[in-house]
């Protein structure tokens, strides 16, 4: 009998600390002695390319791709546990690849943005959370209120970003803010607006 593996997907706004869950979830797989691969998409080279690294600086080594096949490639059969951080950058097709690996056995976690910088649900994240063996949804603290956070606040210029700016913008505190319910903002038309009149305009 072929035994499936499972997918654990780590998900919240920035500053919630899912790098930093992820990395935590690999170590304990390394403990375990079982065989581990780490990727990233090539977008994200912020601090360094060649490791997945949370804000607090704990880091693991990491493969920085961009087409998801390529981790079909290098992954091979004496590999259990696949890491993939920013699963959001990529295109839809990372769902494909990560359910071809949790069919052949492989136990996949994955870290990512579950809303973008507007309050939308982020490119392949809202299907990956429905087809998750388990979710863990993080928050981070409102920078404003100090409340439990799960927005991205993007700032441009020290004010909210447009509704129509660029979705995918990589960075950390020189451009995002966490920020609670109450105390987003984006800029739809030159006004602001709250993320609940946001997300009932779409």
């Amino acid at each position: 009998m072929n035994y499936k593996g499972s997918l654990e997907v780590i998900c919240g706004s920035m500053f919630s600390g899912k790098s930093e869950e992820l990395i935590r979830c690999l170590r304990r797989a390394q403990f375990a002695k079982q065989n581990i691969m780490v990727f990233k998409h090539s977008l994200d080279d912020r601090k360094t390319i060649k490791h997945v690294i949370s804000h607090n600086s704990t880091q693991i080594e990491a493969l920085a791709i961009k087409d998801p096949a390529e981790i079909l490639n290098l992954v091979n059969e004496a590999v259990s546990v696949i890491g993939i951080d920013e699963v959001q950058f990529f295109d839809l097709e990372i769902i494909n690849v990560i359910l071809k690996l949790v069919n052949s056995g492989k136990k996949v976690f994955v870290a990512g943005l579950d809303l973008d910088f507007r309050g939308v649900p982020f490119g392949p994240m809202p299907t990956l959370m429905a087809l998750s063996d388990k979710t863990l949804k993080l928050k981070a603290i409102c920078v404003i209120c100090g409340k439990d956070a799960h927005f991205s606040q993007r700032i441009v210029n020290g004010h909210p970003a447009k509704f129509n700016d660029p979705i995918i913008l990589p960075g950390a505190e020189e451009y995002y803010q966490a920020r609670c319910r109450n105390c987003f903002e984006i800029d739809i038309i030159g006004y602001p607006r709250s993320a609940v009149n946001v997300q009932t305009n779409l």
